[in-house]
C-alpha cells in the first residue's frame, strides 16, 4: 500500500515486489564438456533460437513463486566457435542449473562470461549455478555498490516468495566491472557492452551481438509487462533516445517476447513513460499529494500493460520523488 505524505515531502521510490525481494554447428574449436560443472538438479529451460547462436528463454508475466523458480525474467547465451557468453541467469539458483542444462543440450564450449545487465534478482539470482565453471561475471560499475546496499531484503524477500526452490541462491559478486563500453570475444563473435546512466536502475547494462544485430535490452525495455522505475523516468526516457541509434535487427527485453522491427519495439514503452513523467509533473503543479497522484496519474495506460495494478502506484511514487525537486 502506497502511504499519504505531505507535498513536497520526499520519499524512496517503491521498487518492484520481486526487485526487492525483481549451437550454430559450426565451432572451430571442439571441446569436451566443462567436468567441473554442477550437478543438475532440474529439467533443462526452454530455449528458442531467435537468431544463430543465440538461445533465449522467456519469462512469464506473474511474480515470482516456488512453481516458477523464480522465473519471471528473460535470459539467454551466445555461442561463439571457443565460448559461450550467459545473458542473466534467472531468479534462483534452480532456473540457472536449469538453463546450465539447457545450454549443455546445445554447446559443450565452456561458459567463459556471465553479464548481469543489472541488479534484480529475478536476472541475477541464478549466478550461482555456474560458479563451478569459473565464468568472469560481468556487470555495470555501480552493481556492487546498489547490490550490497539491497541484499539482505533482496534474500528475505526471495527466500519467503521462493520458499524450498530459493535453497542455495546466493548474492552474486561480479569481477569484471563496466563504465563506459567495453567488447567481448566468443570466437568469431564480438559483443559490445553498454553502461548506462540511472534509468531502469542505475546499473543498466546491454549486450549486443555485432554477428546477427541482436541486442539484449534487459530491463530497459519491458514489453507487454508494464515496466517497473527503479532509477530514473527522465534517465529512462534519455536512454530509450540512445538504444533507437543501435542499428539492431531484434531485442531481447528484459521482460516480453522477442521483437523485430527495431527500434518500434521502444514506441509503448516510451510512451507510458512520458505520460507518467508529463502527469506527474501537471499532480505537482496542481499542488497534489502523492497519495492523490498515485490515484490519477498513469491510469489511461491500464488496459495496455499486463501487472498494471501491481506497479503503476509504484512508477508514479518514484517519479513523484524524483520530480519533486526538479528545477
Amino acid at each position: 500500500m502506497i502511504r499519504t505524505c505531505s507535498l513536497r515531502r520526499r520519499l524512496p521510490a517503491l521498487i518492484p515486489l520481486f526487485a526487492v525481494i525483481q549451437l550454430t554447428g559450426t565451432a572451430a574449436l571442439a571441446v569436451d564438456p566443462p567436468s567441473n560443472d554442477p550437478p543438475q538438479q532440474v529439467p533443462p529451460l526452454a530455449v528458442t533460437e531467435i537468431a544463430p547462436g543465440i538461445y533465449v528463454h522467456q519469462g512469464l508475466h506473474a511474480e515470482a513463486t516456488p512453481e516458477n523458480l523464480g522465473g519471471i525474467a528473460n535470459i539467454g547465451f551466445i555461442i561463439g566457435s571457443e565460448s559461450i557468453a550467459v545473458v542473466d541467469t534467472g531468479g534462483s539458483l534452480r532456473e540457472g542449473e536449469a538453463l546450465l542444462a539447457a545450454i549443455r543440450q546445445i554447446s559443450p564450449l565452456p561458459v567463459r562470461y556471465v553479464i548481469n545487465t543489472h541488479f534484480h534478482p529475478d536476472h541475477i539470482f541464478g549466478n550461482g549455478a555456474f560458479a563451478a565453471s569459473h565464468p568472469e561475471v560481468i556487470a555495470h560499475a555501480n552493481l556492487p555498490r546498489s547490490l550490497a546496499a539491497r541484499a539482505g531484503d533482496y534474500l528475505a524477500a526471495a527466500r519467503s516468495a521462493l520458499g524450498q526452490s530459493f535453497l542455495g541462491t546466493e548474492i552474486p559478486n561480479p569481477k569484471r566491472l563496466v563504465g563506459k563500453t567495453e567488447d567481448l570475444d566468443l570466437g568469431h563473435r564480438r559483443l559490445h557492452l553498454t553502461a548506462f546512466p540511472p534509468a531502469h536502475t542505475d546499473a543498466d547494462l546491454t549486450v549486443y551481438d555485432e554477428k546477427t544485430g541482436t541486442l539484449f535490452a534487459g530491463d530497459l525495455l519491458f514489453m507487454e509487462r508494464v515496466p517497473a522505475i527503479d532509477g530514473s523516468v527522465l534517465g529512462w526516457l534519455k536512454a530509450i533516445d540512445k538504444l533507437r541509434r543501435v542499428k539492431a535487427e531484434r531485442v531481447v527485453p528484459g521482460h516480453g517476447p522477442v521483437s523485430a522491427p527495431w527500434p518500434a519495439a521502444l514506441d509503448n514503452e516510451e510512451g507510458y513513460l512520458f505520460l507518467i513523467a508529463t502527469e506527474t509533473r501537471k499532480a505537482l503543479a496542481a499542488g497534489q499529494s502523492l497519495q492523490q497522484a498515485t490515484e490519477t496519474v498513469g491510469l489511461s495506460e491500464r488496459s495496455n500493460w499486463q501487472l498494471f495494478d501491481a506497479y503503476n502506484g509504484r512508477n508514479v511514487t518514484a517519479a513523484y520523488t524524483e520530480l519533486e525537486w526538479e528545477e
